[in-house]
């Protein structure tokens, strides 16, 4: 029986630049083909790390060409942005690899909003630097100015920083449910959404923060009520004292042993530790549900159990 898959693409699946990832989505593609060559109902989330960095330098540098008539670009507009261009090679990609097995399934790609909480703590301890460096002139002007929250980095000179709260829910879950039931291929939640917060009314206003992708799959899959939450990531499997002598690749994980390992320190803030987190908190969310940690060309092995990380109760 096929299942229901809601899979978390690493940097390892787009590239770095325009180029890389006309490349890189081919192969992207193929691996996905053939998890629905087996049957499994896909849905893709994406990061979007450098693209979006692409865009915000892009616009940095319209800015500074005629302040005058040009405003910084805001995140979420930024972020947009990277899930048209980014969807827009996947979903391309993956309807040329489907027909070329005989698979006519419709692929397409939604603008999707993330929503936040404002109270989120994150918002009072913005740590994620994003954008072009900047001097300290231009770090000045843009505190003054625009309230930013600035960092110096190294010695390279100064950068934005902004908030990575946790995502509630997703906007465009209906939408993306009704596309899922009537057979589509969805392309969801790009860069972990667009983050907007509820205002007055129903007025959605973007928030200049970063959502962490594998968090926004996790919430996605919730939503969705996927069988398995699959994150893909540089590794075939999760390790513990990863580069280490003793290193250890693991199998099987219950949400406790993830939880003990996470205690010990054995998994990297801003690398797998939000993959594992992730991972738990979809395992713990309903019965019969599992997550499944490992290598894009692994993916399909993955759910075969030949190989990966299993997260399951």
């Amino acid at each position: 029986m096929g299942k229901r898959i809601v899979i978390a693409l690493g940097g390892n699946a787009l590239g770095s630049n325009l180029p890389e990832q006309m490349i890189a989505v081919k192969e992207t593609a193929k691996a996905i083909a053939g998890l629905i060559e087996d049957g499994h109902q896909v849905i893709l989330s994406h990061g979007n790390g450098p693209q979006v960095g692409m865009i915000q330098k892009a616009m940095a540098e319209l800015t500074r060409s005629d302040p005058e008539k040009y405003i910084p670009c805001p995140l979420p507009v930024c972020v947009a942005m990277s899930q048209g261009y980014i969807g827009y090679d996947l979903q391309n990609a993956l309807r040329e690899e489907l027909l070329n097995r005989g698979i006519e399934k419709g692929v397409a790609t939604v603008l999707t909003q993330v929503e936040v909480d404002p109270k989120d703590p994150a918002f009072q301890n913005p740590t994620k630097p994003i954008g072009a460096f900047m001097s300290k002139e231009e770090a000045d002007k843009m505190v003054s100015e625009r309230g930013y929250q600035v960092i110096e980095d190294a010695g390279r000179g100064y950068r934005r920083v902004v908030a990575s709260p946790k995502p509630q829910s997703i906007v465009e879950i209906k939408s993306i449910r009704d596309m899922v039931d009537a057979g589509l291929v969805v392309v969801a939640c790009g860069g972990g959404g667009i983050p907007v917060c509820t205002t007055e009314g129903h007025h959605l206003k973007g928030a200049a923060a970063v959502i962490d992708k594998d968090f926004a799959s996790c919430v996605l899959a919730q939503q969705l009520e996927a069988d398995t939450l699959i994150i893909l990531t540089a590794v075939e499997k999760v390790a513990v004292n990863f580069g280490k002598p003793n290193q250890k690749w693991l199998d099987h994980l219950t949400p406790e042993e993830a939880e003990g390992y996470m205690g010990e320190g054995h998994f990297a803030p801003g690398s797998m530790l939000p993959k594992v987190q992730a991972a738990v908190e979809f395992a713990r969310s309903g019965e019969g549900r599992s997550a499944l940690i490992t290598l894009l060309e692994k993916a399909r092995d993955g759910m075969a159990g030949r190989t990966g990380t299993v997260v399951c109760q």
